[in-house]
């Protein structure tokens, strides 16, 4: 199972460096991360853009589900669905945790609930991960 520290240095040259996920916890139960809320981040109105709080959600769904992949597989997202409760102002941060509902052989289903610096929940996202065979 990959270490925390493993997994940011994977992130780094990915989407999620670039958005700057700063991972907490990664244990088959529970993954967290924060985000500083950047204006290159942002929509209208300078509040977290909504794509921004599902690539995060995204993210820490698929991290959930690595570790919780058995040897030979790999997983991509099917499904996404979010619901946005709460803005994200510019220069404030969030913080996103990734919990299990389902972790079967073929799909993992992870529900992230992303707060803001008051502790407003902004956003609730249930994902779907696919479970594959690693390509040879």
């Amino acid at each position: 199972m990959p270490t925390i520290a493993q997994i940011q240095e994977m992130m780094q040259p990915l989407f999620p460096g670039l958005m700057g996920v700063e991972l907490k916890e990664a244990t088959t139960e529970s993954v967290v991360a924060g985000m500083q809320v950047r204006p290159e981040l942002c929509t209208g109105g300078s509040v977290l853009h909504g794509g921004a709080f599902m690539a995060l959600a995204d993210t820490l769904g698929a991290i959930g589900t690595l570790m919780n992949l058995p040897p030979g597989t790999r997983t991509t997202t099917i499904e996404s669905k979010t619901n946005f409760l709460s803005a994200a102002p510019l220069h404030t941060r969030v913080t996103a945790q990734s919990t299990p509902l389902h972790r079967g052989k073929t799909t993992m289903v992870w529900q992230t609930m992303i707060s803001n610096d008051s502790g407003r929940l902004c956003a609730v996202v249930t994902q779907t991960q696919l479970v594959l065979p690693c390509e040879r």
